[in-house]
């Protein structure tokens, strides 16, 4: 049963990154302009060139064929010149996609480490002044644009009390060695004499963009760790156990708790996903060095072939996230692997 639930997750994740390979590909003919610029990044293609690259890009042959060309450079690494630098697309987004994911993978573990134990201790007074408190936070959390709230962030602890820098990931007086993407893993790897100060300067730039991005998935955690909670609370066998004189910790941590996180796990995989996109705004606001920012420029100075290789990696990952998610969420929970038989 397990292999076959894999397979068919595998089967879903083919067809869907087949659908997005196939609107990728559109989009060279969709985009205003030459397609055979938006391919190759070229803007003014003489006529020799025009020719050598018509049949690079198999122009002149059918779609299908076409199709199939493009999947072969993608798997290659070959995505095209951007527009703007003249130079490979794969390259930035090699260089970018750190960066981004090192500021989603911090605030998906803030949003786990405050929004989980605030469920559970709102479940556990549910209905008093705990349960209405943090209700009300998460209400207004919900409420609340990231944009908006990033800029009065920025207006508090940076203009007006001065305490953390409201853009980069490091300031430019430290030279770090570019190691693996992530700053904070790069600067402990790195012989430089300044290794504790830059470190520090590093959570620095990180610790207001890592707040404003785990905000709505925070939220998000809070609710539905509370509603799950609550649920599980309301089973028999819980009822047996308070029956038998067992404390309300005692029912929470030794009998509640486990089952009730099963469904959290596959919603913490699903919030990354969210937070890839949500690191967009986050990362033009505090000038964040990612591919987020990189992409809106490139939306900006009308890039088509860096656009499209953003949204084909960005939309990858994106379902490669999810995907795994739910496979994760069914190897703790076999009980969802039965009740999905026969789904795709």
């Amino acid at each position: 049963m397990a292999l076959e639930y894999v397979f068919r997750r595998i089967i879903l994740l083919s067809f869907m990154l087949l659908l997005l390979s196939i609107f990728t590909f559109s989009l060279s003919f969709l985009f205003p302009g030459d397609p055979l610029s938006n391919l190759s990044g070229i803007q003014n293609i003489s006529f020799h060139e025009s020719d050598a690259l018509s049949e690079k890009y198999k122009l002149d042959q059918s779609i299908p064929t076409q199709f199939i060309s493009f999947i072969t450079r993608v798997s290659q690494g070959d995505w095209g010149i951007s527009f703007a630098s003249q130079e490979p697309i794969f390259d930035h987004i090699v260089a970018l996609f750190p960066a981004t994911l090192e500021l989603a993978l911090y605030a998906l573990l803030a949003s786990i480490v405050f929004g989980i134990p605030a469920g559970i201790i709102s479940a556990a007074y549910y209905k008093k002044w705990p349960d209405k408190i943090i209700n009300t936070l998460t209400l207004l959390g919900y409420s609340t644009p990231v944009f908006w709230l990033a800029l009065l962030m920025i207006m508090f602890f940076c203009l007006q009390l001065g305490l953390l820098p409201m853009s980069g990931r490091v300031s430019l007086l430290y030279e770090i060695p570019d190691v693996t993407g992530f700053i904070l893993i790069d600067i402990l790897l790195s012989d430089v004499s300044y290794k504790f100060n830059a470190f520090i300067d590093a959570i620095k730039h990180l610790l207001l963009p890592t707040i404003v991005l785990s905000t709505y998935p925070t939220m998000v955690l809070i609710r539905f760790t509370r509603d799950s909670m609550l649920e599980v609370l309301e089973k028999n066998y819980i009822k047996t156990a308070r029956a038998k004189g067992l404390s309300r910790s005692q029912l929470i941590f030794r009998h509640a708790l486990r089952n009730a996180l099963l469904p959290v796990i596959k919603q913490i995989g699903l919030q990354f996903s969210t937070l890839i996109t949500l690191a967009m705004i986050t990362e033009v606001i505090f000038s964040w060095p990612g591919i987020g920012r990189w992409l809106i420029d490139s939306i900006y100075q009308r890039d088509f072939p860096a656009i499209q290789g953003g949204l084909l990696a960005v939309s990858t990952f994106i379902i490669l996230a999810t995907v795994t998610a739910d496979l994760m969420h069914s190897l703790f929970d076999p009980i969802s692997r039965n009740q999905t038989h026969g789904k795709i």
